[in-house]
């Protein structure tokens, strides 16, 4: 029976920090699904569609390196029902902090009540990148700011030709 993990994020956009868990979690799975959640009252900096390509790029040559697969999926409804739909038995949830953890216990409670039969696991951000958030990153973007330290090639290029207006 194939382990199948279930990351969720926004990936708006995905940085290096995301690519660290990426990279863990591929050690865990046999198929690694990466969920990006689209929520309609978001209005976010680049597309569904750039999202999961630029995470195609990013992660295919991480999970390559562990043997595992992967597949990138959108939802707009409960992440313990997109897990199961993808068939997956585990969460993975990548912590930064100890108010990531918080936050991140409150949800994982609510989830194994809600799905006993789908697992979270937390995977702490390597040190080099525990201070990368999409959030800052959008930000310094935005500004003009040099984000190559926080984000793969590929994504720094889409963020360049987006503020480019391209």
């Amino acid at each position: 029976m194939a382990r199948i993990a279930f990351y969720t994020g926004s990936f708006d956009p995905v940085t290096n920090g995301h690519a660290d868990v990426i990279a863990a979690a591929a050690g865990l799975c046999d198929r690694l699904v990466l969920a990006i959640g689209v929520h309609p009252g978001k209005t976010p900096l680049l597309t569904v569609e750039q999202r999961a390509e630029l995470l195609r790029q990013v992660a295919t040559p991480l999970l390559a390196a562990k043997g595992a697969a992967l597949d990138v999926v959108t939802f707009d409804d409960l992440a313990v029902d997109a897990a199961r739909r993808a068939g997956a038995s585990i969460i993975i949830r990548g912590l930064r902090d100890g108010s990531d953890l918080d936050y991140e216990m409150q949800m994982a409670g609510m989830n194994g009540t809600m799905a006993p039969d789908v697992q979270t696991v937390f995977l702490p951000a390597s040190p080099g990148v525990r201070y990368i958030t999409a959030t800052l990153v959008r930000q310094i973007a935005a500004m003009g700011g040099d984000v190559s330290p926080f984000v793969p090639a590929p994504v720094l290029a889409a963020l360049k030709a987006r503020f480019a207006g391209g």
